[in-house]
C-alpha cells in the first residue's frame, strides 16, 4: 500500500470537463465565499470575544485572525491558479503529496462540510423558532432541540426533546434549491448575500450615532493578571476564538468546475471574499462595542439583539432577526454545494463509488450526492448538540488548511517551473510555514475529545480507502 499511497496526479494546465455547467463568474464566486464566511461568527461570537477576552480591542482580534487566515488563503490562491479543478484541498493534495494524503483530506472535507452544514442548520433553527413565536405561531419546544436534550415546557416541566425539526427542514429546502440548477440557485444565493450585507450595513448606519467614546476607553483593557483575560494576551486569545469566524472562504475553490476561467477567477475570489469578510467583521465589531459596553456582553451569544434592544427599536430588531435567519441560508447553500463537489471529484478519481459522479440530465447537478448529504446532515442536525458539531467543523477545516500549506511547499520543490498564475509572497516557505503555525496553534488548543473524534473518523476513512479506493483508483489503472 505504501507506493500507491504516494502516487500523484499530473497537474492539469486546463480545467477538465466534469459535466457541470460553467456559469459562475467572479461576483458569484465572491458571493459564495462571503455567504459562507459571514455568518454565525459575526452575529454570535463578537460579544463573547469582547466580554471575556479583548474588550473594545476585539476589532484588532478580528484583524489579527484575518491575517492568520490570509496565510492559508494565499496558499489556496496559488494552488487554485495552478490547478483549475474542483475538489479544493483534496485535488491540491493529490497533485502535490499523493493519493493517500488526498484521500485523508477528502474524507476530512466530507466531515467538515457535512457537519458544518448541520451546525449552521441547528443555529438557524433557533432564529426560525423565535420568528414564528413573534408572529404568534409557537412550535413545540421538543421540536427545537437535539434528540434527548433536556428542555423546559411552557408549564415549567422539564422533558426530553424529540429532534430539531426546523434544522431538518432547512437542509432539505436548500438541497432542493441546489438540485434546481447552479445558474438559478447562484442567482438566489447572490440575492440572499446582498440582503445579508444590507442588514449589516443598516445596523451599522443606525448604530453609528449611538457610539459612546466611554465604551471604547480603554481600547485595550488592563490585563487582570491571568493570561488571556484582557491586555495584549486577551487580544490574542480572542483572535484564536474568532479564527473560526473566517472559516468558509475555502469553499470557493470547490467551484472550479462551475466557473468561467477558474485559473483567474478562483484565486481572485478567494482573496476577495476573505478581504471583504475581514472589513465587515472589523467595522461591525467596532460598532457593537461602541454602542454597548463590553462588560455587559460577558456571556452574550446574541450581541446584535442586545445592541438593538438598547436602542429601543423593537420593529427593527424583529426585521434583523428575519434577515439573519435568511442570511444563514447562504451559508448552508455554500457548504452543501462544496460537499457535493468534493464527492464528485473523488468519484471521478475512482476513490468513491460512481453513484457520486452521476449528474441529472436537466440541471447538470449531482443529485445523488446532494440527496445523500442532505440525509446525513439532517440526521446530525436533528440529533447532536451544536457545540460538538461546531468543534468537529473547526478541527476538520484547520487540518485542510495545513495540508494546503504543505502542498504549496511540495509543488514549489518538485515542480518549480510549473505555470503559476499567482505566487505566495516571500518565497516558497514563508507564507506556508506561517499558515501551518497559525492553524496548528489553534488546533492544539482544542479539547481531547474533539481530537479523538477526528482520529476515529480518519481511521474509518483509511479503512474505506484500503477496502475500496485503493483498488478502484483510476490513476492506478492508468499507470498500469
Amino acid at each position: 500500500m505504501r507506493r500507491p499511497f504516494w502516487r500523484t496526479k499530473p497537474i492539469q494546465t486546463a480545467a477538465s470537463n466534469m459535466g457541470l455547467h460553467r456559469v459562475l463568474g467572479p461576483w458569484q464566486l465572491v458571493a459564495l465565499g462571503v455567504g459562507v464566511t459571514v455568518g454565525a461568527g459575526l452575529f454570535s461570537m463578537t460579544g463573547v470575544a469582547a466580554g471575556q477576552y479583548a474588550g473594545p480591542a476585539v476589532t484588532l482580534s478580528f484583524i489579527i485572525a484575518a491575517i492568520a487566515c490570509a496565510f492559508a488563503g494565499l496558499c489556496y490562491a496559488e494552488l487554485a491558479g495552478m490547478i483549475p479543478e474542483a475538489g479544493s484541498a483534496y485535488t491540491y493534495a493529490y497533485t502535490s503529496m499523493g493519493e493517500g494524503i488526498a484521500w485523508i483530506i477528502g474524507w476530512d472535507l466530507i466531515l467538515e462540510y457535512t457537519v458544518n452544514a448541520s451546525t449552521v442548520a441547528s443555529s438557524w433553527s433557533g432564529y426560525f423558532g423565535t420568528l414564528l413565536h413573534q408572529i404568534g405561531i409557537p412550535l413545540d419546544p421538543r421540536l427545537l432541540a437535539p434528540t434527548g436534550a433536556s428542555i423546559m415546557m411552557p408549564d415549567g416541566q422539564f422533558v426530553r426533546a424529540w429532534f430539531n425539526a426546523p434544522a431538518v427542514f432547512i437542509i432539505f429546502a436548500v438541497t432542493g434549491l441546489l438540485m434546481y440548477g447552479t445558474r438559478g440557485s447562484s442567482k438566489i444565493n447572490m440575492a440572499i448575500v446582498a440582503l445579508k450585507l444590507l442588514i449589516i450595513g443598516s445596523v451599522t448606519v443606525i448604530c453609528l450615532p449611538h457610539i459612546k467614546s466611554a465604551n471604547l476607553h480603554p481600547f485595550i483593557p488592563t490585563n487582570t493578571g491571568q493570561f488571556g483575560a484582557f491586555g495584549p494576551s486577551g487580544v490574542m486569545r480572542a483572535a484564536g476564538l474568532i479564527f473560526f469566524a473566517y472559516i468558509g472562504f475555502d469553499i470557493v475553490s470547490t467551484a472550479a468546475q462551475d466557473s468561467h476561467n477558474p485559473q483567474r477567477n478562483i484565486p481572485l475570489s478567494i482573496l476577495g471574499s476573505l478581504v471583504l469578510a475581514a472589513l465587515i467583521y472589523a467595522i461591525f465589531s467596532f460598532v457593537i462595542v461602541g454602542v454597548v459596553n463590553y462588560r455587559t456582553m460577558l456571556h452574550d451569544p446574541n450581541p446584535v439583539a442586545t445592541v438593538l434592544h438598547s436602542l429601543h427599536i423593537p420593529w427593527f430588531s424583529a426585521l434583523i432577526t428575519f434577515g439573519i435567519a435568511l442570511g444563514y441560508i447562504s451559508v448552508i447553500y455554500g457548504l452543501l454545494m462544496g460537499q457535493s463537489r468534493i464527492c464528485l471529484s473523488m468519484a471521478k478519481d475512482g476513490l468513491l463509488p460512481s453513484l457520486f459522479e452521476k449528474l441529472n440530465e436537466r440541471s447538470k447537478t449531482p443529485w445523488s450526492s446532494h440527496i445523500l448529504t442532505a440525509v446525513v446532515a439532517s440526521i446530525l442536525a436533528a440529533c447532536l448538540p451544536i457545540d460538538i458539531l461546531g468543534k468537529m467543523t473547526s478541527i476538520g477545516t484547520l487540518l485542510a488548511f495545513i495540508i494546503v500549506c504543505f502542498g504549496v511547499m511540495f509543488l514549489r520543490l518538485r515542480q518549480p517551473n510549473a505555470v503559476r498564475r499567482f505566487r505566495t509572497p516571500g518565497g516558497p516557505f514563508l507564507v506556508p510555514i506561517l499558515g501551518i503555525l497559525s492553524c496548528g496553534t489553534v488546533m492544539l488548543a482544542m479539547d481531547l475529545m474533539t481530537w479523538v473524534r477526528l482520529a476515529l473518523w480518519l481511521l474509518i476513512g483509511l479503512g474505506v480507502y484500503a477496502c475500496y479506493g485503493l483498488h478502484h483508483s483510476r490513476l492506478k489503472h492508468k499507470q498500469h
